[in-house]
């Protein structure tokens, strides 16, 4: 089918997809649910945007531009749906650009800041990792709007895991040093990986009913794909403490790193400066 232009050809995830709550589900459990994926992604974007002057190349700047849109797109239709579900009927806007640090509940993993390109590199592998195994679970959720987010989702996160474990072992073949760059982009990012698989009550309620993936139940598919792409360079996954506040998952209950703050000051300054502008 021809179109005038590249944006016509763009397919919406949720075209023909039934939006309305499935009767007898929880709305406030599924609009928090969304709230936490759609931070997830938002966050992540975010720091992913930070990057477009400062990669190694112009090639893995427009990269790294096309994740953080791929993820900017996860994260519109999550909090979109977050509205809807909760029965508050706020927009992605209000979520993004009208909370406070401690009602965002993204893991820590999205928000810390990178010491360098491989510290990005390592962090994006585990995110990427982490978030694929997520969503091809969450293909066959039982609310349509999360299972057709995740089934446009599963390409996109393949093809981020597949870039970030390219360039983790491209900077492990390399120089000494940029071996000991992604050395200690793993050792930062070890730390905050055990809250990724940590349960919340509204993730035990919704994996019951049919809804959500279970957080458990993916370490064993992250350690096992980080182990094969760490062994292609002789690396291992650092055996480090996990950061203090697992036990309560904590970005997950709006207890974040001190960089969350800075991000959203950034994030924000533009929607808190001239409230209900539209450009």
């Amino acid at each position: 089918m021809p179109f005038d232009t590249a944006y016509e050809a763009i397919t919406d995830p949720l075209d023909g997809v039934d939006t309305t709550v499935p009767e007898g589900m929880n709305g406030a459990d599924l609009g928090s649910y969304c709230l936490m994926l759609g931070d997830d992604a938002l966050i992540m974007s975010h720091r992913l945007q930070q990057w477009l002057s400062r990669a190694p190349e112009l090639e893995e700047e427009t990269a790294l531009a096309n994740i953080a849109l791929d993820l900017l797109g996860q994260a519109r239709l999550l909090l979109a749906r977050a509205g809807a579900a909760d029965g508050t009927g706020r927009d992605e806007d209000d979520y993004a650009f009208g909370r406070l640090e401690r009602e965002f509940r993204n893991v820590r993993l999205a928000e810390v800041a990178d010491a360098d390109f491989g510290g990005l590199i390592a962090r994006l592998l585990a995110f990427s990792t982490w978030r694929l195994a997520l969503l091809e679970r969450l293909r066959d959720s039982r609310d349509p709007v999360l299972a057709a987010v995740a089934a446009r989702g599963v390409n996109e996160l393949a093809y981020t895991r597949d870039y970030a474990a390219q360039w983790a072992l491209r900077l492990a073949g390399g120089t000494g040093y940029s071996r000991e760059r992604i050395q200690a982009g793993l050792a930062a990012v070890a730390p905050l990986t055990p809250e990724l698989f940590a349960v919340t009550d509204v993730e035990r309620r919704l994996v019951a009913d049919g809804v959500a993936a279970d957080p458990a139940a993916l370490r064993a598919d992250f350690d096992e794909v980080i182990a094969r792409v760490l062994a292609e360079q002789g690396l291992a996954w650092p055996d480090v403490p996990a950061l203090a506040g697992v036990a309560g998952r904590a970005g997950r209950h709006g207890i974040h790193t001190e960089a969350m703050g800075y991000l959203l000051a950034e994030l924000q300054s533009i929607a808190r400066a001239h409230p209900g502008a539209t450009w």
